[in-house]
């Protein structure tokens, strides 16, 4: 994997070399770069076999580069800390360890939803995000969001949208490129979650 070369250079060859990497499995999102074009996590990216021409490794684009590959993500993990990523509750339960039940077609709902790493590479994808940073919180936070207004146990789901869609930059910012969707390691579908988030609100039913 192009992590383990980039661990080898910075080894045997260039030890100011800067790079986050952590799990090398594909699940903190640690390593994620630009290689090849192509924004991605280092740990999951095949080294190319094909010798004849170099791959090009980069730090993600339109972010503000802390050292070598290490770019500032300040900003992106404050957006997402925005959208309240913790189940939110109305109804007091007798103890703190009281157990929310759901059926096996409601937690099948969270599927495609709960696996995303936070590695950015998606934002990092955005055209819309590049332009708005401030403004628009980008399909990585969006799709959480859109995991905790479908998951069952919680009971915020309509003012969680309602608070996205207010001062309409946090969700309608989006475009639909999905830019997002083609470069997620993890093969998730941010732009599909956006949408379906823009249609909860037009019809009034999170």
């Amino acid at each position: 994997m192009v992590l383990d070369v980039l661990q080898k250079i910075k080894a045997e060859h260039d030890a100011t070399l800067a790079f986050r990497r952590s799990c090398r499995e594909g699940i903190c999102g640690s390593c994620s770069m630009c290689i090849d074009g192509v924004n991605t996590v280092a740990c999951l990216r095949p080294v190319d076999t094909d010798t004849s021409s170099a791959t090009t490794v980069t730090p993600l684009p339109h972010m503000y580069v802390v050292r070598d590959l290490v770019v500032d993500l300040t900003s992106f993990y404050q957006q997402y800390k925005s959208v309240e990523p913790w189940l939110k509750r109305k109804t007091k339960t007798k103890t703190e360890t009281t157990e929310h039940a759901q059926s096996p077609e409601e937690r099948k709902r969270l599927d495609g939803l709960y696996e995303c790493i936070l590695c950015a590479c998606c934002s990092a994808a955005c055209p819309s995000y590049w332009w708005n940073a401030e403004a628009f919180l980008g399909p990585a936070a969006m799709l959480h969001a859109y995991r905790w207004v479908s998951d069952s146990r919680d009971e915020y789901a309509a003012e969680r949208v309602q608070a996205l869609a207010e001062g309409w930059d946090k969700l309608y910012r989006c475009r639909m490129i999905k830019s997002c969707t083609a470069t997620c390691p993890k093969s998730l579908d941010p732009a599909a979650a956006i949408s379906a988030m823009k249609t909860l609100h037009q019809l009034g039913k999170p």
